[in-house]
């Protein structure tokens, strides 16, 4: 089946739990209401429905091809990426002032999520452009951000982060890549780049390499990382490509997943140093790096949302056609189409529940994005800050595992035909795993949780956001009716196992560090289920208060049992993550080295 955006779903979301009235109250947000949020959305589903869904089978039958250096896309490419810079929509979130659109973070994140469920391979060239303009933003020059950004925005120019090398792979303090001081003002760069997402292509004019490498007397380790923007073609001052840079593709990966999507091996000055110009101060590289490894982790736990909806999608059209046994009840004489049987409903209702608490959850934490971007007053600025940099790691780390599950579930619904390739099933299985490697292994996110955001402040962030869980708990109980009071009950639970675990790890991240690492990946579990969870409370909350209006009573009943469902089957394996944290560390680490 084709790919039907679940339009009506995002709307909810940013209407009721990111607050997209909020958001349009916000400097330079004023236009970006609900009534623009349905525009945007209406057109984003017209463009991936019909231009980039289409491409997605064909680019995993007929993968990006590499041949003497040119790098030629899947066909069809080239002219839906035409399409999609016409239509703007590399530049929605970017600056007005570059040629962007300015939509907040609310808005731009579901469309970014239609793309991904449209075609993955295609929108991880736009994504790692979005990475390169807000670290431009954040880091470049005058000179810079006037040579590169508007280029960038418009998508006329594609953009790459280049950080791992065959010696260096989450390791950054291993990047031996260098730069070479000129005179002029400008660096030499020598090195070898992998990994290197849609790092050499035909389907825009030129490339804007992001690259981390080490000047001459640099400090070892990070501290002695800087950033620099490498351009595929050199750019003369009116703004027109000047000759080849000496950076070159010398091979792409061949992959389990994403094969559209080159990942390419780039050689950096084996004719003499490639061009090089420094973002911002020398050693601060890392710092700026992030700024775009952030943007990057968010889009990478959108594109699990994305590749679940669309395995879902296609699990409960499958379901509804295939025929197999009768019904377990009776209530059929003949064999029935599979979805009228109980497991299948359990496998279908897991995939939907997923989905939509990740999706509630990404839509929140972009609302928290804006505002802490956008709000006149600091503190505000300050608090949805340390909200949203608490959600990244979970958003990425919980919701690419979550799609692994949701993928899989996609592949047993469909069984024997699931496993075989033409059915199209497998290959948002293939496609999904790699959303739990790159941009940060789920173990590195977890690390992240840990360290950063729950040792470093003694866990006062994450307590914060489960006293306003306490609150939505408090909400439920007092709606009354059995399924709020049920969600309430398991909320309450979950958010009590979520504390209890934020006090060991806040507690002993510096006195027994294997104790709590050996639980960081269960920790990012479990924390990513309370959230979604909580989300899903709220939800539910609002479309009871719909049903008792009248209003949408189909959807609005389906997103009560959704939530109810959520509750009842995946927020009850919170307890258990709690259990094998603060109880279970021992036996991580207790066999022998030797004994593996």
């Amino acid at each position: 089946m084709s790919y039907i955006a679940p339009v009506k779903d995002m709307l909810f979301n940013i209407e009721h739990l990111a607050r997209i009235d909020q958001i349009a109250q916000l400097p330079g947000f004023e236009d970006a209401d609900l009534d623009t949020a349905q525009a945007v959305l209406e057109e984003a589903a017209k463009f991936n429905e019909g231009v980039l869904s289409p491409l997605n089978w064909e680019g995993d039958i007929h993968p990006t091809s590499w041949k003497d250096g040119v790098v030629t896309a899947t066909p069809g490419f080239k002219d839906a990426f035409k399409q999609f810079t016409e239509g703007g929509w590399q530049g929605l979130q970017h600056p007005v002032a570059f040629g962007g659109q300015g939509l907040p973070k609310t808005i731009g994140s579901v469309c970014g999520e239609m793309q991904n469920s449209a075609n993955m391979s295609f929108a991880l060239c736009p994504l790692l452009s979005d990475g390169a303009i807000e670290a431009l933003l954040t880091a470049g020059s005058d000179e810079l951000k006037a040579t590169y950004l508007e280029k960038l925005v418009s998508g006329e120019w594609t953009g790459t982060m280049n950080l791992t090398e065959p010696q260096a792979g989450s390791d950054l303090a291993m990047v031996r890549t260098r730069a070479e001081p000129q005179p002029d003002g400008t660096y030499k760069v020598f090195g070898t780049k992998i990994y290197i997402t849609w790092g050499e292509h035909d389907m825009a004019d030129n490339i804007v390499h992001l690259v981390l490498a080490r000047v001459q007397g640099a400090p070892e380790g990070v501290k002695g990382i800087s950033l620099f923007v490498v351009p595929k073609f050199m750019v003369n001052g009116d703004g027109s490509l000047g000759a080849r840079n000496d950076v070159h593709c010398v091979s792409i990966e061949h992959k389990m997943g994403i094969k559209a999507s080159p990942t390419a091996v780039l050689q950096y000055g084996d004719h003499g140093g490639a061009v090089g110009y420094l973002v911002g101060q020398e050693n601060r590289g890392l710092e700026y790096m992030f700024i775009m490894m952030n943007a990057a982790r968010y889009g990478v736990g959108v594109q699990g949302i994305a590749i679940a909806e669309r395995a879902y999608q296609k699990a409960a059209s499958f379901a509804r056609e295939r025929v197999q046994s009768r019904p377990v009840d009776g209530s059929m004489n003949t064999s029935a189409p599979i979805i009228h049987h109980p497991d299948v409903r359990r496998m279908l209702m897991t995939m939907r529940a997923y989905v939509q608490g990740c999706r509630a959850l990404a839509s929140v934490a972009a609302s928290a994005f804006d505002v802490a971007h956008h709000h006149p007053d600091a503190q505000a600025r300050k608090e949805h800050q340390t909200f949203y940099e608490f959600m990244v790691p979970l958003i990425k780390g919980f919701s690419t595992e979550m799609s692994l599950e949701v993928t899989s579930l996609a592949v047993q619904v469909h069984g024997g035909m699931g496993f075989i390739e033409e059915t199209g099933v497998a290959q948002y299985y293939r496609d999904a795993k790699i959303l739990t490697i790159y941009e940060g292994t789920t173990a590195i996110q977890a690390n992240d949780l840990v360290g950063r955001k729950t040792s470093r402040d003694g866990g006062q962030a994450a307590k914060a956001i489960t006293a306003q869980i306490a609150v939505t708990v408090a909400e439920l109980r007092a709606s009354g009716t059995p399924d709020a009071l049920a969600v309430a009950k398991r909320l309450d639970a979950a958010r009590a196992a979520l504390v209890e675990v934020i006090d060991f790890v806040a507690g002993n991240t510096k006195a027994s560090p294997n104790a709590v690492f050996s639980g960081s990946v269960p920790y990012l579990m479990l924390a990513g289920n309370v959230m979604a969870g909580w989300q899903m409370g709220r939800a539910l909350l609002v479309a009871q208060k719909a049903l008792a209006e009248g209003k949408e009573a189909a959807f609005m009943q389906a997103k009560v049992v959704t939530a109810r469902f959520y509750a009842d089957h995946i927020l009850t394996k919170a307890r258990g993550l709690r259990d094998s944290i603060v109880e279970g560390a021992d036996s991580v680490t207790a066999l022998a080295l030797e004994a593996f």
